[in-house]
């Protein structure tokens, strides 16, 4: 279990498949991450849940998962609003996709993207995925606590 989290993790996931949604979060569930999961069903939620955290000014996500291949707003969309706006622009954001195509994470890396994974096929590796991002964050969390 992770101890170094000074306070639960707010990711946003952006996914329209609910079968990847529950893979998430049960390896989130599995991985002992602390987190406060919001989840948007598409890109046009995902914005429109943007836009609140931005006008609000309530707190906004940790983390961004991201899906490419979205209805309504496609995740390239979704990803060029965010860097656009001056509340969220440091957000970090990795798209997680079924895709592996090359101009695909070019694309994702010119619009800024933090990175890019493809989807793993698997529950273990869905959790090995989300280890990683957790021990990532924490520290991301512990450096902006000390700046």
């Amino acid at each position: 279990m992770y101890h170094a989290y000074a306070r639960d993790i707010r990711l946003l996931l952006v996914e329209d498949n609910p079968g990847d949604v529950w893979l998430m979060r049960e390896a989130l569930r599995l991985a002992q991450v602390p987190v406060d999961l919001t989840v948007a069903r598409d890109g046009l939620e995902a914005s429109r849940y943007l836009h609140q955290v931005e006008s609000n000014g309530s707190a906004g996500p940790d983390l961004v998962l991201l899906d490419l291949n979205l209805p309504r707003r496609n995740g390239r969309e979704v990803l060029a609003d965010i860097r656009r706006s001056q509340v969220l622009q440091a957000v970090p954001v990795v798209i997680v996709s079924s895709s592996d195509a090359e101009e695909d994470r070019r694309q994702a890396f010119h619009l800024r993207a933090n990175g890019f994974m493809t989807k793993p096929s698997s529950l273990p590796a869905y959790v090995e995925m989300v280890r990683g991002m957790g021990t990532y964050l924490a520290e991301e969390l512990v450096l902006r606590k000390t700046a």
